[in-house]
């Protein structure tokens, strides 16, 4: 059958808002616990409530956390770590109340811990001595910074806590040695975030729990240090960026040992608890993931003789890999299949998958493949992106017609896009859209050298190079230059508002809790980030200038293109009148402005129904500024002055 013809913008989808909102499961935090795996999954058809799953040897696969518990954790915000497995019994952050729970099996959850404002995560089991270890936060005490702290816990609950560990601004990673005598973590203070520079610390285990002798073995404020963890033989293992390369080390009696010196990375930014880039196998073998180009492979290490063994399988993007007998457990995912729990079998070298984010089949026919670019940007540099062209089984364009574009700016700043299978990509490509997904300056994949392209240009290393990705693609001839959009959520949608704001390219735009106002952003947002602008911008309030400078909210007289925004109302890391006030300076200029707020949502939607309204909302918002006819009926939105 002959492919119809029909304008970009308006192809009809199999790839529905439906689809995305209520059968995308999201993965989290993976344990493997004896020959058990348990792992998260947060699901929007139950109001983003997120439940720990447990696979059996027997391949039975079976929901452990009873509604209405919600296994998530607010330490930094962002949370992970939210639990932890020993002898059958599961330990869990539930996310209403903060506190910790213990599970036994076939039991109701039964709180460890006090009603009060304290938050934990990334939990170790101290076996031999009835506790567990954990990284605290105390919000108890008001008008003050929350307190981080390594406490120790009694298994029966003796209130929030026993510090072992305090007197710097952040912790994670504690990790005990096999035989418990001795627990390593990391540390840093501000204005650092754990990607620009890190301590790893140990200490000794006392026969009444406390710390005695500690000494810090590597890191300081240039290194960052990355997913410590002890080998079945007790000696340290962790990931250094020394080089310029997150590679992997070991703590030798001759001091730090490099394992295997790659321009490569073997970790990445720690904006949650209880990442896993790697996990041994053996005393000798560790089973690795690294990121090569924006691509991230799987690898066999000895640490013997330091020779490295690509493995073969069908994934681009590798995360939260566990070890388990005779093989490894992951989350993975390829341009052609969404994320998975994935069991890799290191003797038959096969990958079976246990769990996926969706069970719906999408014909690979429908599907546009990313292509990786390499394009030209400021000061002779080259920035990174993925080309995503439209793609349909049953629709063609016009002759002579080139698609419209959405730049993605994905958030962080410090993180990265992947090319694992975006149904909201797809989406858009699907019905005729084009997608540039940038990895601009200041994103990791790329080494540290292109990760601190951003130190002190936030706002605008991100836009340069959104910019020149789209423009490349225009002068290519792929895209269509009258119709470029940018989209992005948290930072990524304050690189969307700067775009539309300092530069002339784009035509229309949508911000997901994007920030418009940095000085504001610098007084009101939460510890972890308190001071993650001094690096990007500098430090405040020294350098309000620049804070003002780059903030959109004050340069919307230069604003000439229509805009959507969306907000969550809960949101604790950039709270809602950074939209609302963006909305008024639109409102009061006659510019189309759409504007949509979710009760009940933080940072990042988790809500199916809100999830659906958002993104049909977004192209209805398209379609509109653009003039092209929608294939779906859907949902209209106000769009103010259009």
């Amino acid at each position: 059958m002959r492919p119809q013809v029909a304008p970009y913008g308006s192809w009809k989808s199999p790839i529905t808002a439906d689809l995305i909102a209520g059968e995308m499961l999201r993965f989290g935090q993976i344990v493997c616990s004896d020959a058990d795996i348990y792992w998260t999954e947060m699901r929007p058809a139950e109001g983003g409530r997120n439940v720990i799953v447990r696979r059996t040897l027997d391949g039975q696969t079976s929901d452990m956390t009873p509604a209405p518990f919600n296994v998530r954790t607010r330490v930094h915000e962002y949370g992970g770590g939210a639990f932890l497995v020993s002898d059958g019994a599961i330990y869990f952050s539930n996310f209403a109340d903060g506190r910790l729970y213990r599970q036994l099996p076939s039991a109701e959850p039964q709180p460890m811990t006090p009603e009060a404002d304290l938050r934990y995560a990334d939990g170790v089991m101290v076996l031999h001595r009835n506790r567990l270890i954990y990284v605290r936060e105390d919000h108890t005490v008001p008008n003050r910074e929350a307190v981080n702290t390594v406490v120790s816990l009694n298994l029966e609950g003796d209130g929030g806590g026993e510090v072992l560990v305090s007197g710097n601004d952040f912790y994670a990673s504690p990790r005990l040695s096999p035989d418990g005598t001795r627990l390593a973590w990391l540390t840093w203070n501000h204005p650092n975030m754990p990607w620009d520079g890190t301590e790893l610390w140990t200490g000794e285990i006392e026969a009444d729990g406390s710390l005695g002798h500690t000494e810090c073995v590597a890191g300081g404020i240039d290194e960052s240090i990355f997913q410590p963890e002890w080998s079945p033989d007790g000696i340290l293992h962790f990931v250094s960026d020394r080089t310029g390369w997150w590679n992997l080390y070991r703590v030798s009696p001759e001091g730090i040992e490099p394992l295997c010196e790659m321009e490569a990375e073997f970790g990445g930014p720690q904006w949650t608890f209880g990442m896993s880039t790697y996990a041994f196998a053996s005393a000798d073998h560790i089973i690795c993931t690294y990121n090569m180009q924006g691509a991230w492979h799987l690898g066999s290490l000895n640490t013997v003789t330091r020779k490295l063994d690509r493995i073969e399988a069908p994934y681009s993007a590798i995360s939260n890999l566990g070890a388990i007998p005779g093989g490894a457990v992951f989350c993975g995912g390829s341009p052609t299949e969404p994320t998975a729990i994935v069991r890799l079998d290191l003797a038959k070298g096969q990958c079976d998958v246990l769990g996926r984010s969706s069970e719906v089949a999408i014909d690979t026919e429908d599907l546009s493949i990313p292509q990786a670019i390499e394009f030209p940007t400021e000061k002779e540099r080259t920035a990174h992106a993925f080309f995503y062209p439209p793609r349909s089984r049953d629709y063609t364009a016009p002759a002579g017609e080139r698609p419209p574009l959405i730049v993605i700016s994905h958030g962080g700043p410090t993180g990265a896009t992947s090319t694992t299978l975006d149904l909201v990509i797809q989406y858009w490509t699907s019905r005729g859209i084009a997608v540039l997904d940038v990895n601009y300056g200041g994103s990791t994949g790329y080494g540290r050298a292109y990760r601190r392209r951003l130190n002190g240009q936030w706002g605008i290393v991100d836009i340069d190079d959104c910019v020149n990705g789209a423009r490349y693609l225009v002068e290519r001839g792929d895209v269509d230059g009258d119709r470029l959009t940018i989209r992005g959520g948290s930072a990524g949608g304050y690189t969307t508002l700067s775009a539309l704001t300092f530069r002339d390219v784009f035509k229309a735009g949508a911000s997901y809790y994007g920030i418009s106002d940095l000085e504001a952003l610098a007084k009101e947002t939460h510890k972890f980030e308190s001071r993650y602008l001094d690096s990007m911008i500098g430090p405040y309030p020294e350098r309000r200038d620049l804070y003002r400078e780059r903030s959109p909210i004050h340069f919307t007289d230069r604003l000439s293109c229509p805009l959507i925004l969306f907000q969550g109302l809960e949101d604790k890391v950039v709270p809602p009148n950074q939209a609302e006030l963006m909305v008024e300076a639109l409102r009061a200029k006659g510019l189309p402005v759409a504007y949509l707020p979710f009760e009940g949502e933080q940072h990042g939607f988790r809500r199916s129904e809100n999830i659906r309204r958002a993104l049909e909302a977004e192209q209805y918002f398209y379609a509109k500024v653009f003039g092209f006819a929608l294939a779906d009926t859907v949902e209209p939105v106000v769009i103010e002055n259009l």
